[in-house]
């Protein structure tokens, strides 16, 4: 496979630059060859992910339990469309045999969004009977903005764990994939984004965890 674009952050529905202007490389291990230079976020670029974030919240939080499970719903669909794709892409930045990516990490992490865009619906508060002079009832709110940090060795999966009960309640993610497997979450991105998520509800940004001036 050819070396790809440089690969740029994810903030409210599309790719943008990164404001530090740094960069790193993600590898193919099997060959050492350089897929990609990907831009590493800063902390303005958290702050504009952030902001994002709030924005979208409030429309994402603001539509019916039916209407977030359908986008989410699609989402589960997209996915399992491309999973050729993404499982080529994985392999390629993890390692991973295609034979493992294309029948489990793909499959698992569309079957997980699908779990929660069921249970979507079921989400909802309950009326606690005492006597007829109190009225007593729960209600369940979105915690908000929510963070997701992902690992090396099953990144789309991991994306999928994290956002998929996140989103499903109604909260936006800003997602932050491995520096070493970084590619298979901008992809995920851009999946949420024509299933129909509103703008900053996912944000992925790629980085270093451990370094000065960092996420």
């Amino acid at each position: 496979m050819s070396r790809m674009a440089e690969q740029q952050l994810y903030i409210h529905g599309g790719y943008t630059s990164a404001t530090s202007g740094r960069t790193f490389e993600t590898i193919n291990p099997a060959n050492g060859n350089v897929l990609a230079t990907v831009q590493a976020a800063g902390r303005e670029d958290v702050d504009r992910a952030v902001k994002s974030a709030q924005q979208g919240q409030k429309i994402w939080a603001a539509m019916t339990a039916m209407e977030r499970s359908r986008i989410l719903r699609r989402a589960v669909d997209i996915l399992r469309e491309r999973n050729d794709e993404l499982a080529k892409l994985e392999t390629l930045d993890t390692g991973k045999a295609y034979s493992e990516t294309s029948t489990v990490d793909i499959v698992t992490g569309a079957d997980v969004l699908e779990y929660y865009a069921g249970l979507i619906p079921a989400l909802e508060g309950s009326q606690i009977p005492l006597r007829e002079t109190l009225f007593v009832y729960t209600r369940r709110e979105p915690l908000g903005v929510v963070a997701g940090i992902g690992a090396w060795n099953y990144p789309i999966q991991i994306a999928l764990w994290k956002s998929a009960p996140a989103l499903a309640a109604g909260n936006a993610m800003i997602f932050k994939p491995s520096e070493v497997t970084p590619l298979t979450a901008l992809k995920l991105a851009e999946i949420y984004s024509e299933a129909g998520l509103p703008d900053g509800v996912f944000n992925v940004l790629p980085g270093w965890a451990r370094r000065p001036g960092n996420i």
